[in-house]
């Protein structure tokens, strides 16, 4: 009779477990708690020196505010304003000035914005450009530069004095100045608002009437009611021109000026000589009565 033996499996192939015994697993346990240790111990140096830091950057500051409340009148004492110098000043007067600074008594270079103070001054209708400057230990100095007059504008029984930009400067009331341009048909209202349609005309109208004064004598005289039919006069002759450039326009009568052999512009028996340069490439010539 056979007896069957079973064999028994094998056990899986697989990486082998080293189980240290005795002594050499002790040491390893030991080592392992050790390291531990050292972890925990750079930790709490780490944490302590984060502390100490932070206590002497609180320290510190605590020191600069007392050391600043204590100073504070001190530096106040050495940077206080206590004169401005004002460059520039042709009509704008240095109480005009001071009154738009709005500089309080005792106020120092360091609590002031140069910026904001140059944007007060610029307010003045007469200041086109402001600089404002810090200079030790107790001086402002401020740069302006003023605007032109360059144009009277008259609305109604009223005269305005304006720039070459359309600025007004002054209102002049029924006085007026022969030595400027005299601009009409412009609503002052518009100018006050600085709408930019109005302002471009009054540029175009001062160009155009330094032009006519290089050729005429006498006063010039501009009508900008409609800007597509602008009329001048100066020297009892009258011109019109059309929605283009006005310079290019001159120009072209500039260009035939020299062909009249009379002088259609200097009549002295009252008639009123037209010249119409609304069309392009031609320079009619009308006489009126």
């Amino acid at each position: 009779m056979k007896i069957l033996m079973r064999k028994r499996a094998a056990p899986p192939i697989g990486p082998r477990s080293n189980q240290w015994k005795g002594a050499r697993a002790s040491q390893i346990a030991d080592q392992r708690q050790q390291a531990r240790r050292e972890t925990l111990l750079s930790r709490r140096r780490r944490a302590l020196f984060v502390g100490r830091w932070v206590l002497g950057l609180a320290a510190l500051a605590w020191g600069l505010t007392v050391a600043m409340q204590e100073m504070g009148p001190m530096v106040q004492g050495w940077l206080e304003i206590r004169d401005v110098e004002i460059e520039g000043m042709h009509r704008v007067t240095k109480p005009e000035i001071l009154e738009r600074l709005v500089l309080k008594p005792g106020m120092g270079l360091h609590q002031i914005s140069t910026s904001f103070l140059a944007e007060r001054v610029q307010a003045h209708a007469w200041i086109k450009e402001a600089t404002v400057e810090r200079r030790p230990l107790h001086l402002l100095h401020i740069t302006v530069v003023e605007r032109t007059p360059a144009a009277i504008i008259r609305a109604g029984a009223d005269h305005w004095l304006s720039d070459e930009n359309g600025y007004l400067l002054a209102k002049l009331g029924k006085q007026d100045d022969q030595a400027l341009p005299l601009m009409i048909g412009l609503e002052v209202q518009s100018l006050q608002h600085g709408e930019g349609q109005v302002r471009h005309a009054v540029q175009s109208g001062v160009v155009l009437a330094k032009l006519i004064a290089n050729t005429f004598d006498g006063r010039v005289e501009i009508d900008l009611t409609n800007v597509s039919n602008v009329v001048a006069s100066a020297n009892g002759v009258r011109f019109q021109f059309g929605g283009d450039s006005l310079v290019d326009q001159w120009e072209r009568f500039r260009r035939v000026n020299p062909s009249f052999k009379t002088s259609p512009f200097n009549d002295r028996t009252g008639a009123v000589n037209e010249i119409d340069l609304r069309y392009d490439n031609r320079v009619i010539v009308r006489e009126r009565v």
